[in-house]
């Protein structure tokens, strides 16, 4: 189950569960659409990987209870700010492969 971060780990901008701007890499890193696209270049600062959107868990209980109000979000942040000097260097030697291939 997808924790659903509350906030962007590196600007702390709230991200609620209905966020389409949440980004998450496969270790659930959790990032704004902004900092992915821009400071980070698509390059996870914790584990080098790709981000995709974070999927929205639904709000209404359509089917079985596999819904927000069964399954919460997260409300402990994780606000990391990244190191620009150590991101750029990790993005120098990764940044090149697609993230498939990282």
């Amino acid at each position: 189950m997808l924790e659903l971060r509350p906030t962007c780990e590196h600007c702390n901008t709230a991200l609620p569960p209905d966020s389409t701007a949440a980004r998450i890499c496969s270790f659930e890193c959790t990032f704004c659409a902004a900092c992915v696209d821009g400071l980070l270049g698509n390059v996870c600062p914790n584990c080098g990987g790709g981000f995709v959107p974070r999927p929205v868990r639904p709000a209404r209980d359509w089917k079985g209870g596999n819904a927000l109000p069964k399954y919460p979000a997260s409300t402990t942040v994780k606000h990391r700010p990244v190191d620009p000097a150590a991101h750029a260097a990790l993005r120098a030697a990764a940044g090149g492969l697609p993230p498939e291939r990282r």
